[in-house]
């Protein structure tokens, strides 16, 4: 029986997507309408005008390549003009465009889809389910997200949930969700890391547990590094390798494109056990009218050796966060593995290497995000009081300044959710009014970091430059998005900052698309169209509830004291504001 106030937890994942809840004060996995514990994270738009979600959109994708978007976590939060993004472009079957705004659209058909829309439709499938499941209506959710996805990134995935129905309670790091579904011995002072390498993201997070205390004190990842990486790594393999033999260049022709996609995700999860694998296609497609069968042995060292810069690729950021926490490998008590990559033995001797111990892997790796969201959920609604959460901010949050440097204001790694201070003056005479650029990332040039967008400060008295300090208050809430303040030092006067986002849905486009998400139906493909057999990614059943045949935290840091000293330099010409940094040498 669910507990009362019913909250889920959802790890929105890249290839597979899983939810839990709590039964009996336990966290739960819920199987989906398949009896799976996970959903693959695909959408399919077909001919007959219809959305299918989860395996029924992946056994059709072969035949509806165009019509069918699997890996949507890739592009969330992004512009199109991101380098990853024009990259990945390249290897997927659907069309990718740029709105007005640079912001991603996926065309299907005659319709473009934002990815939070597309993310929605995923969610909205596996709140179908859990409704089936438990009986009941389920709103609130806690959604988890890589611990380095940006503010853009999460306040997408946020509108997602809003979209699906969910009133998302908390967007959190999925690391640390996994860390509390562990169920260490907090009594016992340990430090932990937890490596997790999913379907399109890595993170790495190193935190301390004490008397039900999970405090995050470094995390690290890469946004961009997962199981579709090592899935294009095969297939440009056997690409180069058919071009070479037959002359044709298979990335021009979509359905041959998914097939090899679905045999190198399925080759490359065949090798975590068996020592080589036939990746075989018969009639991948035509010469001069002439049949051609696609057909290659792939061995498990060869593989490895492909695979190798991916995988030493995960250390630098193990490397990153073992530095921001102050620690070494042997200060860590258990180091635990999260997400299906975790699987590939070359990865687990690579962690193994690293960490000089035996990785802990005692939950399941596709499951343990979701069951550390539900207890996350339970902390949220007062089901669980022996545990409390504290992540930090995964990138530094700051501003542009005179001469194009990233002048920072929270250092990355700052316990969440917190609230710092800066002080900043005019330098032009009777100057009335601020707009500052908001930025996050961890280069000092502020070009090279993520602009986040902009807020604006006017009503400021005419003065001579110099004699107006304001106040500029950055905020990072429990879910990790920003919010702005300023106040004028001199007189009191304070505005609420709203910062103009430079990508995402806007309020009103969000509420149409929350409007049309009640109307959609989400379809079952008919019974003779379903494949008998499993697919690789759809997990075990065994732990999982079936689905039936029908359809507190820590209080505020006390803010930042404005030091009393050098005010940096605000400007203004209403044209392009930019700030003085005192520190900088005059340019």
């Amino acid at each position: 029986m669910a507990d009362k106030s019913t909250a889920v937890g959802i790890d929105l994942g890249t290839t597979n997507s899983c939810v839990a809840y709590l039964n009996g004060g336990e966290p739960q996995v819920i199987s989906n309408s398949d009896g799976y514990s996970t959903t693959p994270s695909v959408v399919a738009f077909t001919a007959q005008k219809t959305w299918l979600v989860g395996l029924d959109a992946k056994h059709q994708a072969i035949t509806n390549p165009h019509g069918t978007v699997a890996s949507i976590k890739r592009f969330i939060g992004r512009k199109i003009t991101d380098d990853d993004v024009q990259k990945d472009k390249t290897l997927v079957p659907y069309a990718i465009e740029g709105s007005e705004n640079g912001d991603i659209r996926i065309r299907l058909d005659d319709q473009l889809k934002s990815p939070e829309e597309i993310s929605a439709i995923i969610l909205q499938k596996i709140k179908q389910d859990v409704e089936a499941r438990l009986g009941e209506r389920v709103t609130n959710a806690v959604v988890t997200v890589p611990a380095y996805f940006n503010d853009s990134q999460r306040q997408a995935t946020k509108d997602a949930g809003k979209i699906a129905g969910f009133e998302v309670l908390r967007i959190i790091n999925e690391p640390t969700a996994a860390a509390l579904a562990y169920d260490f011995d907090t009594k016992k002072n340990q430090r932990i890391a937890v490596y997790d390498l999913g379907g399109g993201t890595l993170d790495v997070t190193i935190l301390e547990l004490l008397n039900g205390l999970y405090r995050v004190l470094a995390t690290c990842g890469d946004t961009h590094l997962g199981g579709d990486d090592f899935d294009q790594a095969i297939m440009q393999w056997v690409l180069e390798k058919f071009q070479a033999d037959h002359g044709v260049d298979l990335r021009q022709e979509p359905v041959a494109l998914q097939r090899l996609r679905e045999a190198a995700e399925k080759a490359k999860c065949d090798l975590s056990s068996a020592p080589a694998v036939d990746i075989n296609l018969p009639f991948i497609t035509k010469k001069e009218g002439t049949p051609l069968n696609l057909s290659y042995n792939l061995g498990r060292p060869d593989y490895e050796t492909m695979v190798a810069v991916l995988v030493e690729r995960t250390l630098e950021p193990c490397k990153k966060a073992l530095r921001d926490a102050n620690l070494t490998p042997n200060d860590l008590n258990d180091v635990i593995l999260v997400g299906g990559m975790t699987r590939m033995p070359k990865v687990r001797d690579t962690v193994r290497r690293f960490f000089n111990k035996e990785p802990n892997t005692k939950v399941n790796p596709d499951e343990a995000v979701a069951l550390g969201a539900a207890i996350q959920a339970g902390i949220i609604n007062g089901n669980v009081r022996n545990a409390l959460l504290l992540d930090v901010t995964p990138l530094s949050l700051g501003v542009e300044t005179l001469g194009g440097t990233f002048s920072v204001i929270i250092p990355r790694n700052t316990t969440v959710p917190t609230k710092m201070s800066k002080l900043y003056s005019t330098v032009k005479d009777m100057q009335t009014s601020v707009n500052v650029k908001v930025l996050q990332g961890e280069s000092k040039v502020a070009n090279n970091n993520k602009t986040l967008g902009f807020f604006s400060f006017v009503g400021l008295p005419p003065a001579p430059a110099g004699a107006v300090q304001v106040e500029v208050t950055f905020a990072i809430d429990s879910n990790g998005i920003v919010h702005v303040t300023a106040k004028n030092v001199a007189t009191g006067q304070t505005q609420q900052m709203k910062v103009s986002a430079t990508s995402g849905l806007s309020k009103d486009e969000l509420e149409r698309l929350v409007q049309a998400a009640k109307g959609r139906v989400i379809s079952t493909a008919p019974k003779a169209e379903k494949e008998s057999k499993a697919p690789v990614e759809a997990g075990k059943k065994a732990g999982a509830l079936p689905v039936t045949p029908t359809s507190s935290l820590a209080p505020l840091p006390p803010e930042s004291t404005p030091g009393s000293g050098d005010a940096e330099v605000l400007t203004g010409d209403m044209i392009n504001f930019l700030l003085k940094d005192p520190d900088e040498p005059n340019s």
